[in-house]
């Protein structure tokens, strides 16, 4: 039974979607997904969202309901979800319509409705900041790199056209098949990033994709400009790059490893994960989704190799009793690379 709109929390909308700081509305294209189940004429809607929506699913679901047949039943993913490559497939195989929120499709697929809720923040002042204050002058420099992440793709186009009316070189380009769009970083693949260009501005919010897309290209000046929460710097991976040499040097003395291989959709490295496995007799492959410390405490092992989410390493590692490395960590850890090989591991393809 639904409930009555009074029951709801503080700012949770009917139809827009949700309110959040600067005033953001998120649509949810209830009416593709409602036209999607009669042409389908589907008996069962599972949706999945990101974690930080998870709080507003049941409202989109009692919206989905108002334009849905009764005898539809509606299910929500109580599974993590942290992007387009963590997808709920069991919900998938019991559904005839799957709807993935939050994040532009990895791979098209006609079982699967994307849903990416745009960001309707506005970019121009942001950029506008970041000119003045980090990017050089087009007589210094007139070639600019331009990176966002999914949900300011909307405003792609009046970036690029904002920084050229100004004068400049826009370079961009679409990484790989992993990514959606032209321009588009991920917070494992910034292939979008390599351009011919020596500074490249990144509008989006967070410093993890721009921290890693300046460890990965260390020769380029990157420019953070968050439109979110009003911040304009530059991408210093020196404190990230001194934590995960920390983690390689704890690492070294490791006597036994677990190889960790991910058996989410879109984050599994079976090729590289036995590779390590195959080579290493104190080597142990371990298979789970879900990749957390308090999954790892019962194994005992001394290090573990993470081939699932680079960011599971980098974004938790420290919460991990063990050293948690990247596969290419690992080969520093057991004297294969020399430290300065040291880079930001990456994903590439899909699945």
């Amino acid at each position: 039974m639904s409930r009555q709109a009074d029951d709801r929390p503080a700012g949770d909308l009917r139809d827009t979607g949700m309110s959040l700081k600067h005033d953001r509305e998120w649509d949810y294209e209830l009416e593709r997904i409602a036209a999607a189940v009669a042409e389908r004429d589907a008996d069962l809607v599972g949706l999945q969202f990101p974690e930080g929506l998870k709080r507003r699913s049941p409202g989109v679901a009692d919206d989905l309901r108002q334009r849905l047949p009764d005898d539809v039943a509606v299910t929500i993913s109580g599974q993590p979800c942290y992007g387009a490559c963590d997808l709920d497939t069991e919900l998938m195989r019991r559904t005839d319509v799957f709807v993935h929120f939050g994040h532009s499709p990895m791979k098209e697929s006609g079982q699967i409705i994307y849903v990416p809720l745009f960001s309707n923040v506005e970019v121009r002042p942001i950029v506008e900041r970041a000119l003045e204050d980090e990017i050089d002058v087009p007589e210094v420099d007139p070639d600019v790199g331009l990176v966002t992440t999914a949900q300011h793709m909307n405003k792609f186009d009046e970036m690029r056209a904002f920084l050229e009316d100004r004068g400049y070189a826009v370079h961009t380009r679409r990484g790989d098949e992993r990514l959606t769009h032209e321009g588009q970083v991920l917070g494992c693949n910034y292939a979008s990033a390599d351009v011919d260009a020596d500074q490249v501005l990144y509008v989006g919010g967070g410093k993890f994709h721009p921290l890693g897309l300046a460890m990965e290209h260390p020769d380029k000046h990157v420019v953070i400009a968050d439109p979110v929460n009003n911040v304009v710097e530059v991408a210093d991976a020196e404190r990230f790059v001194r934590q995960r040499y920390a983690a390689v040097h704890a690492a070294m003395d490791a006597e036994t490893w677990g190889v960790i291989f991910s058996t989410k959709i879109g984050q599994g490295r079976w090729e590289t994960a036995r590779e390590i496995v195959d080579g290493n007799d104190d080597a142990y492959l371990i298979t789970m989704d879900e990749v957390t410390p308090d999954r790892l405490t019962n194994f005992g092992l001394d290090a573990y190799v993470n081939t699932a989410c680079p960011r599971v390493t980098t974004d938790d590692g420290p919460q991990f009793k063990q050293p948690m490395l990247t596969p290419g960590e690992y080969r520093i850890a057991i004297g294969e690379k020399p430290l300065e090989a040291l880079e930001f591991d990456t994903f590439h393809g899909t699945w």
